[in-house]
């Protein structure tokens, strides 16, 4: 096995035993992406200078008992967190010269406790999508098929983990951004209680949906991150002041006595029976290991996908407003007056996905169209997490399938924005609720590709869903490393 193999948790050990550097490592993980990278395309901006540099710092630190919980563990972040110094493109044109003068809070947490940055990875423009096709400079393939893709928004951060070019990646999930892919390319992805993770430096889509959340190779590596990532920050007005545990505790062995609810929405007409087959067992495991499985109903799930994509759009038009050709990013210099240059440049910069949530958007905010749309969608919003509600007041946990199929053919549904948007129907739900969820490998298709299952808690519960996971995990397996299409 390769280093850039590891999981985060077996290379500290390494590290602290020193049987190996974050040198070593990162070395490991660059070699791969040389090898890898034409097939994989999951890298935008790679600072192999700055990533060596980072890790002899942190190799360093280590020698000084300083190393920190992410000591040398290299790592890839979606192009949407702002890094300094380090291109920052969303995956948009518009932002193809925006270099950040500060960094995120994520990353501030991630490089104060020694992790090395890579660079930055493909994913949807302005995270709008479920495939990653849309962002405008490499469309990231899925390591265990190729010409399959590798979900999305989050489709470059999956990838790279799923291939070996780092040992974890950081996401956002705004309707199953990184829930999805991590599903589609066989790993953990944990959606946190929103508030949870500071957005500060997250460049906004929908600012009362975007979370931030890990995606690793198990759940040791996700609780360590949430560690890391978690906590309340000054600068973010939607941050929680609360007190985070240590997630690493909550990865025991015991499910006996839990309540596991199946929402029975989940599990209808359209669902491949392969993924169906797959969470079944999942449920059969939980069963057997002494937890509770009770049916509930989440009756407002129909309604969804049509919520998600009012408000979702309606904030992505107030968020992108600021992209005009003034502030930063590209400009149309040949332009007559300033009404010009703002039609001018965001027609250069903008693709064709996002031009669609912008127009969607701006209609259902207009005037007269407001009260039929927006509030109407936002007041179905709070139908939805009354669902979720009382759901738990009969389980602490639900359980369901991720998407309705495994990874398909990039191309196939280009053509056919529906057909995308009603892929994240399982996933939507959560971020409307603001629950946390995540996705744990449950399996492979005939056809050799990866299926998640769906955990989804009440706010503030990750620790539930990660001593769920890590059941689910020891019984079914680790999806591990791909061969690399």
């Amino acid at each position: 096995m390769d280093l850039c193999e590891l999981t985060v948790a077996e290379a500290m050990e390494k590290m602290q035993a020193r049987e190996i550097t974050s040198v070593d490592l990162t070395q490991s993980c660059l070699d791969r992406i040389e090898r890898v990278e034409a097939k994989i395309q999951a890298f935008i901006t790679l600072d192999r200078k700055g990533a060596l540099e980072q890790a002899r710092k942190a190799d360093t630190r280590r020698r000084s008992g300083q190393a920190g919980l992410l000591g040398g563990i290299p790592v890839a972040l979606k192009d949407l967190l702002c890094t300094k110094g380090i291109r920052t493109t969303c995956g948009s044109r518009i932002l193809e010269n925006f270099i950040p003068p500060y960094d995120a809070t994520v990353v501030e947490r991630l490089k104060a406790e020694g992790a090395v940055v890579l660079g930055k990875v493909a994913m949807d423009e302005f995270a709008m999508g479920s495939t990653s096709e849309s962002c405008a400079y490499t469309i990231p393939q899925n390591p265990w098929k190729n010409g399959y893709v590798a979900g999305g928004s989050s489709g470059g951060s999956a990838a790279a983990v799923a291939a070996g070019e780092c040992l974890v990646s950081l996401g956002s999930d705004t309707g199953g951004s990184i829930r999805q892919p991590a599903s589609l390319c066989g790993l953990v992805g944990l959606k946190p209680t929103y508030g949870l993770v500071s957005r500060y430096g997250l460049v906004a889509f929908a600012s009362s949906l975007d979370q931030v959340g890990p995606l690793c190779r198990d759940v040791r590596d996700c609780a360590l991150m949430m560690n890391v990532i978690g906590g309340h920050d000054h600068r973010d007005s939607t941050s929680v002041k609360r007190e985070i545990p240590d997630y690493s505790l909550s990865l025991v062995d015991n499910v006996r006595g839990l309540r596991v609810g199946i929402p029975r929405e989940y599990f209808v007409e359209g669902l491949d029976p392969e993924v169906e087959g797959v969470v079944r067992k999942g449920i059969e495991l939980l069963r057997q290991a002494g937890a509770e499985i009770v049916d509930v109903s989440l009756p407002h799930t129909e309604y969804c996908v049509a919520v998600y994509y009012i408000i979702a759009p309606a904030e992505a038009s107030s968020n992108l407003a600021r992209y005009d050709g003034v502030h930063y990013g590209i400009r149309d210099l040949n332009a007559d007056s300033l009404l010009d240059l703002y039609k001018n440049t965001r027609s250069a910069g903008f693709g064709a996905e996002v031009k669609r949530r912008i127009l969607i958007g701006t209609y259902a905010l207009s005037s007269g169209y407001y009260d039929a749309y927006y509030k109407k969608a936002s007041q179905v919003r709070t139908m939805i997490l009354q669902d979720f509600t009382k759901a738990y007041e009969v389980c602490d946990v639900l359980i369901s399938p991720v998407s309705p199929t495994p990874a398909w053919k990039m191309g196939e549904n280009v053509d056919d924005p529906l057909a995308v948007y009603l892929s994240d129907i399982l996933t939507i739900s959560a971020n409307l609720a603001g629950i946390p969820s995540m996705s744990v490998p449950g399996g492979f298709s005939r056809d050799g590709l990866p299926i998640g299952i769906q955990l989804q808690g009440p706010h503030f519960r990750e620790d539930t869903l990660l001593r769920v996971a890590h059941t689910l995990e020891k019984g079914l397996g680790k999806a591990g490393c791909a061969k690399v299409c």
